[in-house]
């Protein structure tokens, strides 16, 4: 079932809103979308946290960075 909700906007959202809208979408549409949208911007970031979370945990792969990053640095034009 379809809820419905109110809210008061201030300038910057009626502008954004509006930019929202010029796609021709309706008041109900655009925020729909930009609903949608920011949930899954915001479900992209927490993963990528995550992943980073996990990275930086993970000694092998730390190591293997480390090993590259100093073969990047042998190959330095001005490395020798």
């Amino acid at each position: 079932m379809a809820r419905s909700i109110h809210v008061r906007l201030d300038e910057p959202a009626e502008s954004a809103l509006a930019t929202l809208r010029a796609g021709g979408d309706n008041e109900s549409e655009a925020v729909r979308r930009a609903l949608r949208e920011a949930a899954e911007r915001r479900r992209t970031r927490s993963a990528l946290r995550e992943e980073a979370r996990r990275l930086a945990l993970d000694e092998s792969d730390r190591a293997e960075t480390a090993a590259v990053r100093a073969e990047m640095d042998a190959l330095r034009p001005d490395a020798g």
